[in-house]
């Protein structure tokens, strides 16, 4: 099944300019259709005031004051939500922090810097090709 360039994606980051880097290289992709939160707590709220309308969430480890692996498990234990794609960034490679990810129920991971040909690979091992 090929994938619908037009759905919805969420990103998730407290920081703006990250925001728009991932914002720019889903563009560059072909995604169009990309809503904002700066944190894990107000991600979730969107998420669960959409009815599951998204069908990917790119977020940010690092956030306060609910962290990307916060809201992954949040996610993860919603019925509504919990089938959702979630791809998480982070600047650290740290292996402890790839366990708990995987664990928590991650469909990838990212590691900062990256680009859109990265970001594409992982979208394309969680989503299928586009």
């Amino acid at each position: 099944m090929a994938v619908d360039k037009g759905m919805r994606i969420l990103i998730v980051d407290d920081y703006n300019t990250m925001l728009r880097i991932i914002r720019n290289l889903l563009k560059q992709l072909g995604f169009e259709n990309v809503d904002e939160a700066t944190d894990g707590s107000a991600a979730l709220k969107i998420l669960r005031e959409s009815g599951n309308k998204y069908g990917l969430i790119i977020s940010d480890w690092n956030m306060e004051p609910m962290t990307g692996l916060q809201l992954l498990r949040e996610v993860r234990a919603d019925a509504n939500l919990k089938r959702t794609p979630f791809i998480m960034v982070t600047a650290e490679s740290k292996s402890e922090n790839v366990i708990a990810a995987k664990e928590a129920g991650v469909s990838n991971y990212i590691v900062k810097p990256f680009n859109a040909g990265t970001l594409k690979a992982k979208m394309v091992s969680v989503l299928g090709e586009f």
